[in-house]
């Protein structure tokens, strides 16, 4: 006698959760959409929990509507994530047809969680600030405030003399982009080693300026790309309304007032399956004294580590053609410094691939430290 498998009961009633059941009257094969932003057409990031699976059983799940979501051509070669307790995740087998992407799991455990990214937590968030303050001997030096009222704290390590380099590293300005603040976390963990001679040479010359995550409104509420007022903040740097992008107006408000001599923008990209920067070149402003420290970025963290390259990423900008909306762009024309955006894929590192992860949360905090040493080795250059 054959045992009909039990239903499901699938939630996203949590943070950063989203997605929208559409049919689970099968439990081994259940039909779901993911939810658009407040506000706003996009949609791509999703994360669930499924409760009741049966032990033994392979489950799929049917995201019906990946073929309308904002990259959908980012689904090829892309593996959703899976965790049985919401801290160890790894890849699941993954498939598009060209109109919907299905994931399955042999389950092991009666309940398990699946999302687009391994995601990082607003309670995660919070942890990090506190240990920031005792541990990695930052300070908080003002504190915005999002849409919906959440804090946006920016935190100095150093000493804020006239001396110094401004280093800033802003994460997560499109909120589905979780690996942004896992980079985040590698900073500030490596900042409590103090013995560590490379950042004592960089804090000798430099402060850094560390806005975790940008967009807490949008990473609570499960979106891909805007604040909780639709607004993608990567597009409000050139004419930033405070009641728009209330985020964004903090950042500059905040970096007129410190000064910027080195501006990373931490990202994820949906499509590229490679980490690798992109720069201002199409700045009608732009310097060759850029450029060389651009490429001086770029040569020394990939010397350092397998898990940045430069022969993947963006189509360069012609000069004069920027887009003065995005933060990198109008950061570096503004304070005429090395400006670089940074991204991280969501699938995996392709010259250095790790077939159980992909691309993770680890792999991002490492990176956060790999960069600590290239900002050592070229802070006297910056000015």
């Amino acid at each position: 006698m054959t045992v009909a498998p039990s239903a499901l009961h699938i939630t996203s009633d949590f943070d950063s959760g989203n997605i929208q059941v559409l049919d689970a009257s099968n439990p081994l094969h259940v039909r779901l959409a993911i939810k658009p932003d407040t506000r706003s057409a996009h949609f791509q990031w999703f994360h669930f929990k499924v409760d009741g699976l049966q032990i033994g059983q392979t489950h799929r799940f049917e995201l019906s509507n990946a073929s309308q979501s904002s990259y959908n051509k980012a689904w090829d070669g892309y593996q959703a994530v899976a965790s049985y307790d919401h801290e160890n995740w790894f890849r699941v087998p993954t498939e598009f047809d060209g109109t919907a992407l299905t994931f399955s799991l042999k389950a092991e455990q009666p309940q398990v969680w699946f999302a687009y990214f391994e995601p990082y937590s607003r309670a995660r968030h919070d942890e990090l600030i506190k240990n920031a303050l005792q541990w990695s001997g930052c300070e908080v030096l003002a504190v915005g405030k999002s849409v919906e009222g959440r804090d946006i704290p920016l935190l100095r390590k150093g000493t804020g003399g006239c001396h110094k380099r401004k280093i800033w590293i802003i994460a997560q300005q499109h909120p589905g982009e979780h690996m942004a603040e896992w980079f985040m976390q590698g900073i500030l963990e490596r900042l409590e080693q103090g013995s560590d001679p490379q950042l004592r040479k960089l804090l000798d010359f430099a402060d850094l300026y560390l806005i975790p995550n940008m967009n807490p409104d949008g990473a609570f509420h499960g979106h891909l790309r805007t604040n909780a007022n639709g607004q993608d903040l990567n597009r409000a740097w050139q004419h930033t309304e405070r009641d728009v992008s209330p985020e964004v107006f903090f950042a500059l408000e905040q970096m007129k007032l410190h000064g910027v001599d080195l501006f990373l923008d931490i990202h994820g990209d949906e499509e590229i399956p490679y980490v690798f920067t992109a720069g201002c070149e199409g700045n009608p402003s732009y310097t060759k004294r850029q450029a060389t420290l651009e490429e001086r970025f770029r040569s020394h963290l990939s010397k350092l580590t397998p898990d940045f390259q430069t022969e993947h990423g963006y189509t360069r900008d012609e000069p004069g053609q920027a887009n003065m909306t995005l933060a990198c762009n109008s950061v570096g024309d503004r304070f005429g410094c090395l400006s670089l955006t940074l991204e991280m894929p969501f699938k995996d590192h392709n010259n250095a691939p790790d077939p159980i992860t992909g691309w993770s949360g680890k792999r991002s905090m490492q990176l956060g430290k790999s960069v600590l040493s290239t900002l050592s080795d070229m802070v006297r250059e910056l000015r």
